[in-house]
């Protein structure tokens, strides 16, 4: 079959390789589709490490092609969504709700082979510890791929939390973003501010339901803030943009008691100053949110089975499996929204 695999670092190729057959207690998918992820674009330029030989994608769904002797619970032609983190269920953070930080974790895309290839394989241990969610047939299954973004960013909404009538800024109009942006109104906020530089991620922002887009080298943020908010400042400010200096930015932002998140990744040995006074005298709550719960990719699947995130916004562009490294070189670029690759070229 093919595939797309990093034969070391910063070496990406679309190659053959052996098809997988499904073992005891495995499942092989046929993939259906894989949505490119911005860590996708950092392993092919070699600023992020995985396992050599390993064949990338991590937002993945498929159609159940083979069962393992002794699988219970799925038929052939099943459409799942593929939770890309397999926990060990015993670790100290697997036993307190913290599964996503397995002390023993290990990745669909990094160690275990992903879904930018025309079929998967799903580990034993993934298959029982519940990592392929079953979507009714008629969802689209690039949509269904977008249950991991959707999920981490659940996993970050539940830190910080959103409430009805909130006032919510996000610093940034990328992917990650525009989620925050749904569902901080799926969770009734009332005013939703989103910054962003580029226009056109501006105009997006708007569309799916913003109630404004600004930019912050023009326009004063926090002047906006306080006219929506009688001065107090936002009740959330949400940092998706792996810029440090707008940790502080942020923090300006809220009213005393507000909720500062530092969602995005950082540069390693990145520094954020910042005046302790503020989380003191604010008395912030200062939130992150890194990777998902199986709780938190299930209620995606929900979210985008019934339509309530709608895929197709998020979804622009679509590859076949032979133009992934297109796909890519597309998300590097910032080009559309959300890139998806299907190996079936639907």
């Amino acid at each position: 079959m093919r595939a797309v695999v990093l034969r070391g670092k910063g070496d990406v190729v679309l190659t053959d390789v052996p098809t997988p057959s499904a073992g005891p207690g495995q499942i092989v998918l046929r993939v259906a589709a894989n949505t490119v992820c911005g860590t996708d674009v950092r392993l092919v330029r070699g600023e992020k490490d995985a396992r050599e030989g390993v064949v990338l994608g991590h937002e993945a769904s498929g159609w159940v092609h083979e069962i393992g002797e002794g699988v219970t619970g799925f038929e052939v032609g099943d459409l799942v969504a593929v939770l890309p983190t397999i926990s060990c269920g015993s670790c100290y953070f697997c036993q307190r709700d913290l599964e996503h930080h397995c002390e023993t974790a290990h990745l669909f895309g990094y160690v275990d082979d992903g879904g930018l290839a025309e079929y998967q394989l799903i580990p034993a241990e993934a298959v029982a510890r519940g990592n392929l969610i079953k979507a009714p047939s008629d969802v689209d299954p690039a949509h269904l791929a977008l249950a991991e973004p959707v999920a981490c960013v659940l996993n970050g909404v539940r830190e910080y939390g959103v409430e009805l009538g909130d006032t919510v800024v996000i610093l940034g109009a990328g992917p990650i973003g525009l989620l925050h942006l749904k569902l901080a109104l799926l969770r009734g906020a009332k005013n939703v501010i989103v910054t962003n530089r580029g226009a056109e991620r501006r105009e997006v922002a708007l569309r799916m339901g913003a109630t404004h887009a600004v930019d912050p080298t023009t326009e004063d943020l926090g002047a906006l803030v306080r006219s929506l908010t009688e001065g107090r400042g936002a009740d959330v400010a949400v940092v998706t943009i792996g810029v440090p200096e707008l940790f502080d930015e942020a923090s300006k932002l809220v009213r005393t008691g507000g909720r500062v998140s530092a969602f995005a990744g950082f540069p390693k040995g990145g520094t954020a100053v910042i005046d302790p006074n503020d989380i003191h005298y604010g008395q912030l709550t200062v939130t992150g949110g890194s990777n998902c719960r199986r709780s938190d990719y299930a209620e995606a699947v929900s979210l985008l089975a019934s339509g309530a995130i709608d895929g197709s916004e998020f979804v622009t562009h679509r590859f076949p499996l032979e133009q992934a490294l297109d796909a890519i070189d597309l998300t590097a670029d910032r080009g559309g929204i959300k890139v998806a690759v299907t190996p079936d070229g639907a």
